[in-house]
């Protein structure tokens, strides 16, 4: 399908704007950046975009192969949306674009929006190549009820959604605090010494992940 370029011919920007640009389909991306998801769960977690929208972006996005729709295993015709390869590789262009929004974030931005998930997002974004551990660790973050690992192995950093057996260094706090914390609205040291971030395990591990998250 060719792609509709509205701001501008010969420039890779302008051509990805045609298929990114719209309203809503950049947050459509993210909740697959999260994981797959069926229809009805893409449309309560973006409030605000109706089922016709939705439809409409996710119906663009194929179009262009950046999703697919996949059966769900011993559910009978029931389906969900993931992202292709091609999708896959937004993942480190949103994310930077995450990290650059986190600035822009203030107190009067937090509340009772903030999903969980985004943490696990976040935490990606969040993450300073420069400042990657030598050694090898395993941070565990238990952020609003939901669990998700930062693996450092040889110098590479792998995420995963659940809980790691043996962690170097365990985080529990809510989704709200978490993303304040990300954006600079208040320190790791603030939030644990009101109990809002508690942190257990290795210290030297703890000091080794704020460091990587830039957050020191």
């Amino acid at each position: 399908m060719a792609i509709k370029q509205d701001y501008g011919r010969g420039c890779g920007l302008a051509v990805g704007l045609g298929v990114l640009g719209e309203r809503w389909t950049m947050l459509v991306v993210r909740e697959l950046l999260i994981g797959p998801a069926r229809f009805t769960a893409l449309l309560e977690n973006m409030p605000g975009i109706g089922p016709n929208l939705l439809s409409e972006r996710l119906r663009t996005l194929a179009e262009h192969g950046v999703v697919e729709q996949v059966a769900i295993p011993g559910d009978g015709r029931a389906q969900r949306y993931r992202l292709t390869e091609l999708g896959e590789q937004l993942r480190q262009p949103l994310l930077a674009l995450a990290r650059w929004g986190l600035g822009f974030l203030r107190e009067d931005d937090s509340g009772g929006t903030t999903r969980a998930e985004w943490g696990f997002l976040a935490v990606q974004s969040m993450v300073v190549r420069e400042a990657v551990p030598e050694v090898d660790d395993t941070y565990q973050f238990e952020v609003g009820g939901q669990d998700f690992v930062i693996e450092v192995r040889d110098g590479d950093v792998r995420f995963a959604r659940g809980a790691s057996p043996e962690p170097d260094m365990t985080v529990s706090c809510d989704a709200d605090t978490f993303i304040r914390v990300g954006a600079r609205l208040t320190s790791p040291a603030e939030m644990i010494a009101t109990g809002a971030v508690r942190v257990s395990g290795d210290l030297a591990a703890a000091g080794r992940c704020i460091r990587m998250l830039g957050l020191d």
